[in-house]
């Protein structure tokens, strides 16, 4: 198995550890190497292949029959369906998905006991996890297993229990084909870069992560900013007892974790300097997107800048058969709300919320990942690589409003 780079992506064993982190043995390792492999073939080397199926059968195939190029992304994807090159691709990237996901549920669940014997120790007898078991779990949560991740993040197997959290971490390294960096914080270290290049005298007093899970992207804002009071909002106990367990073990003193929603999360009106979220959007809801927005606004005080990063989005000049890849995962992946986040006005729901149109911004960034830990290329391995442009760009970009054309992850916020 090769790549377009030569090499093969950073092996399991070379991700960062701790107390709460599954050690997993030969086996284990040599499935998530595989996995971890297999994506990054898929993504890099035979995604291209679903283009040139496109372009040399479905798309003149469609024009024959039709009199016309295919016009929205279903068409192509109902085009798409009958293809064998596809099927073959879909299906492989589908079950490749499956197995990292089982994989990873099956180390978790293997050290179901250490594991919430680990976090408990860590946990006990501090004061800075809140949980609150009276939250529901939002019906956009509890209707399908997240990015096929068997029982969610919420999905207990015994009291205090963390196994969720543990599969979820493990899962990026295969799943991102080690694209996120040692320790998986790649995107929460680009914000933490963006904002102090962006907003250098921005020195936040409270920092909250929207959805933040375990808080692996949060702590490079904790790092960043050592004097915020840094809070980590997410709906699942699990998440939020193995993130806590997480930081203080990591060396993280100043981060606190509850349990709440980001719409309704009870905090003091102006009390925030910086709301970052970090993929949290796309796994809501409509209805969610404008509380939560509105949520925000009220909770930032004046000069308050709110960050988040999400999936590559469409504009105007986004290519019929780009919008239909960038959709493969709200059909086969268990992303409900991919496709309607791809298409949602997001400057306007901002400012609907009450942010001002001209303090809105947006920029596009790679995972930044730690000089010296993984290859210089690991960041370009990602499984969505092949669904955005100008593969050959690395590094930061700063924009205003209306610069970022489509490249890269994408990254949307607003001043207050």
């Amino acid at each position: 198995m090769s790549t377009s780079s030569g090499n093969l992506p950073p092996t399991f064993d070379r991700a960062d550890g701790h107390a709460v982190f599954p050690n997993t043995d030969h086996d284990e390792t040599a499935r998530l190497n595989f996995l971890t492999g297999l994506n990054v073939h898929i993504g890099r080397e035979l995604s291209p292949g679903v283009r040139a199926a496109y372009e040399q059968r479905v798309r003149p195939s469609f024009a024959k029959t039709h009199g016309k190029d295919p016009s929205t992304a279903t068409d192509v994807r109902k085009a798409m369906l009958d293809d064998p090159y596809y099927q073959q691709w879909a299906a492989l990237r589908r079950s490749t998905q499956e197995a990292s996901q089982q994989v990873s549920r099956e180390v978790a669940l293997r050290r179901v006991d250490t594991l919430s014997e680990a976090a408990k120790a860590l946990n006990d007898g501090r004061n800075t996890l809140f949980l609150n078991l009276d939250v529901e779990i939002p019906s956009y949560q509890a209707a399908v297993d997240n990015h096929l991740m068997p029982g969610s993040y919420y999905t207990e197997a015994k009291p205090d229990d963390v196994t969720a959290a543990a599969t979820y971490e493990v899962s990026l390294f295969p799943i991102g084909g080690a694209s996120f960096g040692p320790k998986g914080d790649g995107g929460g270290r680009a914000m933490a870069n963006f904002v102090r290049d962006r907003f250098p005298d921005l020195n936040p007093k409270r920092i909250v992560d929207m959805g933040g899970g375990i808080g692996g992207n949060t702590l490079p804002l904790a790092a960043a900013y050592p004097d915020a009071e840094i809070i980590v909002v997410d709906t699942a106990a699990p998440m939020l007892r193995y993130g806590h367990a997480r930081a203080h073990d990591m060396g993280y003193e100043n981060v606190n974790f509850v349990q709440g929603l980001a719409e309704t999360v009870d905090l003091e009106p102006g009390s925030v300097d910086l709301i970052i979220s970090v993929m949290f959007w796309h796994e809501t809801s409509t209805k969610t997107v404008g509380e939560a927005m509105a949520h925000i606004h009220s909770l930032l005080a004046p000069g308050g800048v709110m960050l988040h990063l999400e999936q590559p989005n469409f504009d105007k000049d986004t290519p019929t058969f780009d919008r239909f890849m960038r959709d493969w995962d709200a059909y086969y992946n268990n992303e409900p709300f991919w496709t309607k986040l791809h298409t949602l006005d997001v400057f306007a729901a901002m400012q609907k919320a009450g942010f001002k149109k001209e303090n809105l911004f947006d920029a596009g960034t790679e995972a930044d990942i730690e000089p010296g830990r993984f290859q210089p290329w690991s960041t370009i391995v990602a499984r969505h690589r092949h669904e955005t442009k100008d593969l050959g760009k690395i590094g930061r970009q700063l924009s205003t409003l209306g610069g970022y054309k489509g490249e890269r992850w994408w990254m949307f916020g607003a001043v207050k």
